[in-house]
């Protein structure tokens, strides 16, 4: 593979995966910012899902920029279909957003934060970047781990099961690091 393919721009599956990345980037971040949002506006009713229920929601998502920029350094995504699916995924996140936003009006969405992650009280700027940096290193490196096409036959079965460990990761560093940025990786 040859890092840009321009060819591919005539693709119908190249056009296809990009907009599979659109609606499942919008369906993740609808889903994972209304349950954010929906945690803090219940912190003062009578109940929420907590850190965990926060944790649940996004561990089944590897829908992700750093993941699409991993595969693109290792050279299993050409720089044309790498850059089409960060485009799709941030477009994706944004109208999934938008919409959170839409159903919670403008000043309850804002009030409520819109889900964004802020670096909690008594750590710094650094403290955060840090636990991102190390989030996004699990979890690109699981992606990795998990999806290996160079592994024995006896391991086979590994790339059909990829979304465990990988959701695994996502659930265990999202535990470790939402008390810290609210994480984002």
């Amino acid at each position: 593979m040859s890092f840009f393919e321009p060819g591919e721009l005539l693709s119908w599956s190249f056009h296809r995966a990009g907009i599979v990345e659109f609606i499942t980037t919008f369906l993740f971040l609808y889903i994972s910012v209304l349950i954010v949002v929906g945690v803090v506006k219940s912190l003062t009713k009578c109940g929420t899902v907590g850190i965990q229920g926060i944790v649940w929601a996004f561990s089944g998502g590897h829908i992700n920029p750093a993941v699409t920029f991993g595969l693109l350094l290792a050279r299993k995504l050409s720089l044309t279909r790498a850059v089409f699916y960060m485009v799709m995924q941030c477009l994706g996140a944004i109208c999934g957003a938008g919409v959170v936003k839409g159903f919670q009006g403008d000043a309850q969405y804002t009030t409520l934060g819109g889900g964004a992650n802020v670096v909690a009280h008594g750590y710094t700027k650094g403290d955060g970047l840090g636990a991102e940096i190390v989030g996004t290193f699990v979890l690109v490196y699981t992606v990795f781990s998990a999806t290996d096409a160079k592994r024995s036959t006896r391991d086979s079965h590994v790339p059909i099961l990829a979304p465990l460990p990988v959701g695994f990761a996502v659930f265990l560093v999202h535990l470790a690091t939402i008390p810290i940025i609210g994480t984002g990786c």
